[in-house]
């Protein structure tokens, strides 16, 4: 079991548009494992790549007992839509109610390279939704109304863990000049 620390908001990596996946490999199941695992531990019912700082098209979901998982995602959304609860796991204890799609089918891939198609309603649509704007960059508080977020960023700021530095940078205690020439 692998659990990874959960970068949280104001991380940049979590406004980076994430890469396209190109090599199915060990390193990408090892990810989509560390995905699942940190997930189902936290309890999520979904995880993205840059979440724990990997910036790929990757999420895993965990939704009525569904696991899953998605790489490079492309999504078709339906018109109608649903307002409900929505949290992250970037953003923790905090929830507001956002608009999102109310069905969705997403195609992409899975770790093996092989084809994927998912659909879903409610819950899944927007897990899947929510996931998918965090590979492009996206925290679903971009997708609250002007007086929502404002709401949203005092709560934000109010919260005990914002501001904490989830990454600590070590210096080397070598000297960095190169006397090897």
């Amino acid at each position: 079991m692998s659990i990874k620390p959960i970068r949280l908001f104001g991380d940049p990596v979590l406004r980076t548009p994430a890469a396209e996946v190109v090599d199915f490999d060990r390193e990408l199941r090892t990810l989509v494992k560390d995905l699942t695992d940190t997930m189902q531990d936290a309890p999520g019912v979904g995880l993205a790549a840059p979440q724990i700082g990997v910036s790929l098209r990757v999420f895993t979901y965990w939704v009525d007992d569904e696991l899953g998982h998605l790489i490079n995602p492309n999504l078709d959304l339906s018109s109608d839509e649903q307002d409900g609860e929505e949290g992250c796991l970037s953003l923790p204890g905090l929830s507001f109610d956002t608009k999102r799609a109310r069905s969705v089918v997403a195609r992409g891939f899975d770790m093996h390279g092989e084809p994927v198609t998912l659909e879903g309603s409610d819950l899944l649509a927007r897990c899947v939704q929510h996931e998918t704007d965090h590979l492009d960059g996206i925290v679903f508080i971009d997708r609250l109304d002007a007086e929502q977020r404002k709401e949203a960023m005092r709560a934000i700021r109010a919260s005990e863990w914002f501001g904490e530095d989830p990454l600590t940078v070590k210096t080397s205690p070598h000297p960095m000049s190169a006397k090897w020439l």
